[in-house]
């Protein structure tokens, strides 16, 4: 019939992805040891876990790692779909608190360190454990996509954890090529980086889960037996601790919460190593900015965000949260490892106008040391340093109206235990951090010595020095000499010259 609209059968193929070419480049997605670790770590947070524990095992190539939780756990269906590479789509609707998106986490994260990766787990007290495994090597034998029904010989030896608990789940990794290779149990060197290796992870959880650790429903962590302790990077315990206003981003009734904190200049800590812990895993540096968090688990922590900030010794202090839900992953662009985000434009100027003013909070803090230095001319006699700036260029000078520096210039005497207070005064309020911001921003030029200062007083400090030359002992010449190369008047050799001639004119050369 004319004009009727002819039905087309589209005819096709089924191509499924060969197994072990796929899962051997899918251990190319980026993951770190942490990182791993932390995904397994989400499933058992979402599976409501109290307890997470790790163990690291150093037996040269024959080393293995375990993730144990006592959460609910998986009958034997749940868990074979949970072993599905791509179980969920990222599309799907997730439960608030689930800390999962793209159905890839658990079976990436692990094949990404270990070429055996044992799944078991257990839904009651009486109920059958269910275990499945991915053997890289025998998916290489088989091509096909074959998930094994038992443990190896060492994962039987382990599943024995799983009679402790009501209910739980526990993940087993061997044959950890990327981490030990093929090292022997004797090789020290690999035994050293192995342990490394340990503290590197414990470090990253006490991070990255950090707020799941204290309050009413707080999940301990433990790392061969021993407890892990949280990492709090924005030290909301220590009473020196800024919090600026908190703020809600995006459209009304969004769920971004966005808090800012400037953190204790050093001098606020009772010791060294409470200042270095502060610092954090990579160092006080490394550390400042954003920390992006999605249902309270650390996503990002210490970035700028792309927002034109660098990271700066004089910022160092300033640390940012922003809390998301997991709604917002696509906005954000979380990839699969959790471990970047992303702020979508529509709210990278409040960002950017939230990170300058923490920034400069931050840099006032550090810059003033307990307040010894004044940015601006005082009157006040609080300040031992005054930053001045003329013609563009910045110098830093004594304040002569701290009381110290005030009372031994009005001491005719000049006895010698007022000079040594007032040198030791100065000695201990050299501004340096001060001069290291200026440098470092490069926003101004430093002056140079005696730049701004009046011939006459120049011509008198010359006098000064010269006699003092000849009275340690220095001819003429040498001590001419030494005037010469003195930064500041060295170069100014006509008020070299009127300065001795005023001496010789007194009788004094």
């Amino acid at each position: 019939m004319p004009g009727r609209s002819k039905t087309v059968v589209d005819t096709f193929d089924i191509v499924s992805p060969r197994a072990d070419a796929l899962m051997e480049s899918l251990r190319a997605t980026g993951y770190s040891l942490p990182d791993a670790i932390a995904d397994l770590i989400d499933n058992s947070i979402t599976a409501d876990a109290r307890n997470v524990r790790l163990n690291f095992h150093w037996a040269g190539s024959d080393s293995w790692v375990s993730i144990e939780d006592d959460g609910r756990g998986m009958s034997e269906s749940r868990l074979v779909e949970a072993m599905r590479m791509g179980s969920t789509s990222p599309l799907e609707e997730r439960a608030p608190a689930d800390l999962g998106r793209y159905g890839l986490g658990m079976k990436t994260a692990s094949i990404s360190q270990a070429r055996s990766v044992t799944v078991a787990s257990k839904t009651t007290r009486d109920s059958a454990t269910a275990v499945r495994r991915w053997d890289l090597d025998y998916l290489a034998e088989s091509k096909d996509w074959r998930l094994l029904r038992s443990a190896t010989e060492r994962g039987l030896g382990l599943l024995t954890h799983l009679d402790e608990v009501r209910h739980g789940t526990l993940v087993i990794w061997e044959r950890l090529d990327r981490l030990v290779g093929s090292a022997k149990a004797t090789d020290a060197r690999s035994r050293r980086h192995f342990l490394d290796a340990v503290r590197i992870v414990e470090q990253h959880v006490a991070m990255v889960f950090h707020r799941f650790m204290t309050g009413s429903r707080a999940v301990a962590f433990w790392i061969n037996e021993q407890r892990i302790d949280p990492w709090d990077p924005f030290l909301t315990q220590n009473a020196a601790t800024q919090q600026l206003p908190k703020e809600r981003l995006g459209p009304a009734g969004s769920s971004i919460k966005v808090e800012p904190y400037v953190l204790p200049h050093h001098s606020r800590f009772k010791t060294p190593d409470e200042h270095a812990a502060a610092g954090g895993p990579a160092g006080w540096n490394a550390q400042q900015g954003f920390y992006v968090y999605r249902n309270r688990r650390l996503l990002l922590p210490g970035d700028w965000l792309g927002l034109g900030y660098r990271k700066e010794e004089h910022y160092k202090l300033a640390r940012i949260l922003i809390d998301l839900p997991n709604s917002l992953d696509h906005e954000w662009d979380i990839d699969v490892r959790k471990s970047k985000a992303r702020p979508p434009l529509a709210l990278r100027d409040e960002l950017k106008r939230i990170a300058r003013v923490t920034r400069e909070r931050a840099v006032t803090v550090y810059r003033h040391r307990g307040k010894t230095i004044s940015r601006t001319n005082l009157s006040g006699p609080v300040f031992v340093w005054n930053r001045k700036i003329k013609n563009k260029r910045v110098s830093y000078v004594v304040n002569r109206e701290h009381p110290v520096v005030r009372e031994t210039l009005r001491n005719k005497a000049n006895d010698g235990p007022s000079i040594s207070r007032l040198l030791r005064l100065v000695e201990e309020y050299i501004p340096i951090q001060q001069i290291w911001i200026d440098a470092a921003e490069g926003d101004e030029n430093q002056s140079q010595p005696f730049e701004s200062a009046a011939s006459r007083e120049i011509v008198e400090l010359i006098q000064l020095l010269y006699r003092a030359y000849r009275s340690s002992g220095l001819t003429h010449q040498d001590a001419l000499d030494r005037l010469k190369a003195t930064e500041g008047f060295g170069d100014r050799f006509e008020l070299v010259d009127q300065a001795l001639l005023e001496l010789k004119q007194n009788g004094a050369s």
